[in-house]
């Protein structure tokens, strides 16, 4: 079998076992273009994984002005030279021969090639007439965990001080708000807490609806690393699958999906009742005890087990595995961030590692993990949430802060109500209230919930819709003006990884055509619109990746997320490097809340909360009386039934999720011969019994109906929870006849199609994994099973 062969059987390669407390071992993972070998390879170039939030430190191989290959970067803290398949394969897709080279405008309904300047000013001249006629709420941006640290800080500073809209999200918000959130609630501030080299450190590792397996294959490298070295860690996973991590996992928990908070209200109920709380720690940095124990003093395992279908006893396992850790690392992802009452059950697992006394310390933390590798660069930047350098909206102080770093007046900021949520932004598309949109790096005809009316949405005739991508995706099809962008490999750029790492990606070769970086394309725009501070001077002063990153650092000075001791050469010359880096702390900051909760007083912190049942901002005053000397906030949230139950006509409940081999809606892996071909096509999973129940068989086709609308897809048998049917949310429409949709009146490919419309109350995060359906047989025997796994 051939080594490319190899890594899409076993995606996670050879082991490199090692013990606890030991350093992880390296193993250097290489992938060349046929015929290639090593010594022809002419610059190896810095660069990072852009294909999914672990943020592999790797090195592009370069020959002939092209891109030839990469090799895991040895030394690099996040992965010791490891790869995953995404990182050997998916830098292929940049020599796609269908990339946009060049820019598009819509004439007579069609889609036409033009030149830059006639682009570029027709989007300038569109953004001046809103402007004058409707103001600046009528303009908004949706963009990407893809663009770079440099570009997205661009972004928010135009949107926000440039414009004055306070439409401004990214498709992060699909994968991470609820991350933010969850840290916010507890801590005051986001950031993570714990970092990788936890699980160098851990004895027991809990990972909540976190398929690390397929998510972040190289971080699940580093845990089968150790479980497979001398003192490996327990394992508890909840997840109503049986992915790779549950089936290594000694305690699985596969709740029914949408009661994740009653499990872990009824896991919060056993820990304290069986005397596992560090009544010390809980003590000193902690506020909201009494009212939490209260709160969970009758969930028991049994009331839970009704609510779950989860046997009690398996609550207990899994309470008295955490019970009885010493070091827990505890990780959580899109089972808990894509589901009902997303924020409340991400707060706590916080909880549950604050009574356990288990933040802080080396193998003792807590990762409120990314899906995407810039997500924590939305955040920080304030292109998804709150103010840029995690600035609190509603203080004063920190908005006035902010405009003394921009020098604009702080009434030019918006801040009278909270950043828009994506899904606002669309809904606000959607009545009329705003004339632009502006979509960079992400196609949300595919990735958004129930795309029927995204599509609508997109096609109104009073919408004027720019994208800005690599292809001409489903999205794109719809767009007003296109503009080819540049990507990975072909521009300069930082970004930041799930657990405050800090990596340079080099341009290596030259973009395709007339491709340009994002952050050109931002200062051309900036340029056009002439956007001024208070003195005269341009807003965006900075003219290339370096300067923009020089003006980000004095923009985060003195902030959590503080970058001023960093530098492209100090990146360079160490690789990645976690924030904060200052004067203070020059090698970076492996963990954060080593002495204290630092960024939770009233004066600091990035918010003052949530109620976590209905959203409503807490005020200040209320924040204070709660908080008063800054601690960590443990909140308690009572359980709720989700907004949609299966009933006779919808028995099943829907969720949707990743593959290893693609990357969201498959722009870029489905270019990949590898990646394409370990999973081609859209598929639909069932637990045996329950297809039985059906009369289905493997290799059916069937189609999945909510009462939004339906998809087909081919039967897969798998090992999950009864009552339950999943589908992979990649798929689309670029690669088929229909080009953007289904065939009118055709059921879609897109899992998207029978998603709700619906989203956490504080994170306003869509949920995609509590859905009502049925699923019924089109055709026996007309697929087969596809895909390798």
């Amino acid at each position: 079998m051939a080594a490319r062969e190899r890594r899409i059987v076993d995606p996670w390669g050879e082991r490199t076992p090692y013990g606890r407390g030991e350093p992880w071992p390296v193993r250097v993972d290489t992938h060349l273009a046929p015929g290639v070998a090593g010594d022809a390879v002419e610059r190896w170039v810095p660069a990072a994984s852009l294909l999914h939030s672990n943020g592999d430190a790797m090195d592009i191989a370069v020959r002939g002005g092209r891109i030839v290959g990469v090799r895991g970067r040895a030394h690099d803290r996040v992965n010791r030279g490891r790869l995953g398949p995404k990182d050997l394969f998916g830098w292929q897709a940049n020599a796609s021969r269908d990339r946009l080279t060049r820019p598009l405008v819509r004439r007579g309904g069609r889609l036409v090639e033009t030149d830059w300047d006639t682009a570029m000013g027709l989007v300038a001249e569109r953004s001046r007439a809103l402007l004058a006629e409707h103001g600046p709420s009528s303009l908004g941006f949706y963009t990407s965990g893809q663009l770079f640290l440099e570009e997205t800080y661009t972004l928010a500073v135009i949107a926000r001080a440039g414009l004055g809209t306070n439409h401004i999200d990214g498709n992060t918000r699909l994968c991470t708000a609820t991350a933010a959130e969850a840290l916010k609630e507890t801590f005051g501030c986001d950031g993570q807490p714990g970092s990788y080299a936890d699980v160098d450190h851990a004895d027991t590792i809990a990972l909540f609806g976190h398929n690390a397996a397929e998510t972040q294959p190289v971080l699940w490298m580093r845990v089968l690393d150790r479980l497979d070295g001398p003192d490996p860690p327990r394992l508890l996973c909840v997840d109503p699958r049986a992915t790779p991590v549950a089936r290594r996992a000694d305690v699985h928990l596969a709740p029914r999906p949408g009661t994740n908070l009653a499990l872990m209200n009824a896991l919060l109920h056993e820990v304290i009742r069986a005397g596992h709380v560090d009544e010390r720690r809980v003590a000193e940095h902690t506020v909201g005890f009494d009212e939490l124990r209260a709160a969970v003093s009758e969930c028991t395992p049994a009331w839970a087990a009704e609510i779950c279908d989860v046997p009690a006893e398996d609550i207990v396992a899994a309470a008295r595995l955490l019970g009885g850790a010493r070091r827990l690392l505890s990780t959580v992802l899109q089972g808990f961030y894509q589901s009902h009452q997303a924020t409340a059950a991400s707060v706590q697992v916080n909880n549950l590692n604050l009574l356990l006394g288990m933040v802080g310390r080396p193998g003792a933390g807590i990762l409120q993990m990314n899906g995407q590798p810039t997500a924590q660069n939305t955040r920080e930047c304030g292109a998804n949430g709150d103010l840029p350098g995690f600035r609190n909206w509603q203080n004063p102080d920190h908005v006035a802060d902010l405009a003394r770093v921009w020098n604009v007046d702080p009434e030019t900021i918006p801040h009278w109500a909270p950043p828009t949520p994506a899904l606002q932004i669309f809904r606000y598309a959607e009545q009329g209230s705003l004339h632009m949109l502006w979509i960079s790096g992400t196609n949300p005809a595919v990735s958004l919930p129930e795309l029927a009316r995204i599509r609508s949405v997109l096609s109104q005739e009073r919408l004027f819709v720019v994208v800005q991508d690599l292809f001409l995706t489903e999205t794109a099809q719809l767009a007003d003006v296109v503009l080819p962008a540049a990507t990975w490999g072909e521009k300069t750029g930082t970004f930041t990884n799930a657990d405050r790492t800090v990596h340079l990606s080099e341009q290596a070769v030259a973009p395709p055509g007339e491709a340009r970086s994002d952050l050109d394309i931002l200062l051309d725009y900036a340029r056009r619109m002439d956007f001024r501070d208070r003195s005269g001077g341009p807003l965006v002063s900075w003219h290339d990746p370096p300067s923009a990153f020089a003006a980000w650092q004095r923009c985060s000075a003195g902030r959590p997320c503080d970058y001023t001791g960093l530098s492209y050469d100090l990146l360079r010359a160490r690789g990645g490097i976690q924030w904060p880096c200052t004067a203070q702390a020059p090698e970076g900051t492996e963990r954060l809340l080593t002495d204290g909760v630092p960024w939770a007083a009233a004066e600091v912190c990035e918010t003052y909360g949530r109620d976590l049942i209905t959203g409503a901002s807490v005020d200040p005053s209320t924040y204070r009386t709660l908080n008063p000397d800054g601690k960590a906030v443990l909140k308690a949230a009572e359980y709720l039934p989700p907004h949609e139950e299966p009933s006779e006509d919808f028995p099943f409940r829907l969720t949707t999720g990743r593959t290893i081999y693609h990357f969201h809606t498959r722009t870029k892996t489905g270019r990949v011969p590898e990646l394409n071909a370990a999973a081609p096509d859209m598929w639909v999973e069932l637990c045996a019994a329950d297809a039985a129940g059906l009369g289905l068989a493997a290799g059916n086709l069937v189609e999945v109906t909510t009462p939004r609308g339906s998809a087909r897809g081919v039967l897969r048998i798998g090992d999950m929870r009864r009552g339950t049917v999943f589908m992979p949310f990649h798929y689309g429409y670029w690669d088929t006849p229909a080009g953007h949709r289904p065939p009118e009146g055709e059921p879609g490919r897109a899992a998207n199609e029978t998603t709700v419309t619906d989203w956490d109350p504080v994170s306003k995060q869509p949920l995609y994994k509590t859905a009502a359906a049925r699923v019924t047989l089109v055709a026996r025997g007309e697929g087969t099973e596809g895909g390798t796994r």
